[in-house]
């Protein structure tokens, strides 16, 4: 007999390409989405997936047996929800968001989709949103997206600054050799962690640091308060800090929304409204930022 377990992992495969990647989205150990699979393959009496060293595709069967599996899972979301009255389908959208956004930038993106939907937010990492994506145990992910295009939704396109207090007197744009005696801040929830720490050492900068913390909100108030200085995207900027460009540091995040494809289907409408209005916001913040900065940060405007 045919599981829900099943489902999951083989449509988990399908949207990764990889039985690595599949069984990290969904939380299991990769022999059990392995054993998933090939009970799966002898339950429907055919192989699905052609397996080779560098990825993983759909065999014509497996194409075939596609649309099946997304109306089965379709089908068992529709069972779990039966019986709670029409009245209990709080919420219609649960919203993840990755920890580095800004409260600001949150705060225009929820008021415009609250304009069409009821909310609850996930906080989460970007690899437990995908998951929470894969499982079905959101809707959409707000979050930094990459050469992802399949139910890819961006918003916005921004650079990585140096983050110092409002009177530090520091010419901009500046050498990053010019930053070695200088104590830093490090944001550990930060996404270019690796490539930071590579470009500085690049350049013989080893500095010390004043704090290490996971919370964004911490480090750049401490940022204000002269504790030190540290690189964030520039819309974690605050009150009591500036932005100075660092000569070669050139790294940038495209922020967006990744969804889930059955819910992207039924709420596409006001979902478009929603991100009609959440770029019209943006375009007047992001205004300001480059009157700050000297750049403008651009919005993406391919759906």
């Amino acid at each position: 007999m045919i599981k829900r377990s099943h489902i999951r992992h083989f449509l988990a495969v399908v949207e990764t390409g990889s039985f690595t990647q599949a069984a990290h989205r969904i939380r299991v150990t990769q022999p059990t989405l392995s054993l998933g699979i090939a009970e799966l393959e002898r339950l429907v009496q055919t192989q699905l997936f052609v397996r080779t060293r560098k990825r993983i595709g759909l065999t014509d069967a497996g194409a075939h047996f596609l649309p099946i599996a997304r109306d089965l899972e379709r089908g068992f979301r529709q069972a779990d929800a039966f019986g709670r009255g029409e009245g209990d389908d709080w919420p219609q959208l649960k919203l993840g968001v990755i920890r580095s956004i800004s409260a600001e930038l949150l705060e225009t993106v929820v008021a415009a989709l609250a304009a069409e939907f009821s909310i609850e937010l996930i906080e989460g990492t970007d690899s437990e949103l995908r998951a929470a994506l894969a499982s079905h145990r959101i809707h959409l992910a707000l979050g930094v997206i990459g050469a992802d295009t399949s139910h890819v939704v961006p918003l916005l396109d921004e650079p990585f600054v140096m983050l110092v207090p409002q009177d530090r007197d520091l010419a901009s744009p500046v050498r990053p050799e010019d930053l070695a005696a200088e104590v830093m801040i490090l944001r550990r929830g930060c996404e270019s962690l690796d490539e930071t720490s590579r470009f500085f050492t690049r350049h013989d900068v080893r500095p010390r640091f004043a704090l290490r913390s996971d919370s964004d909100e911490r480090c750049i108030r401490m940022v204000a308060a002269g504790l030190g200085m540290t690189t964030a995207p520039l819309s974690l900027r605050g009150p009591g800090t500036k932005p100075i460009v660092v000569a070669g540091y050139d790294l940038r995040r495209t922020i967006g929304f990744r969804a889930e494809p059955d819910w992207l289907a039924e709420a596409q409408a006001p979902f478009g409204r929603a991100v009609a209005q959440i770029r019209e916001r943006l375009l007047v913040s992001l205004d300001r930022v480059g009157r700050i900065v000297g750049e403008r940060p651009h919005i993406v405007i391919e759906a």
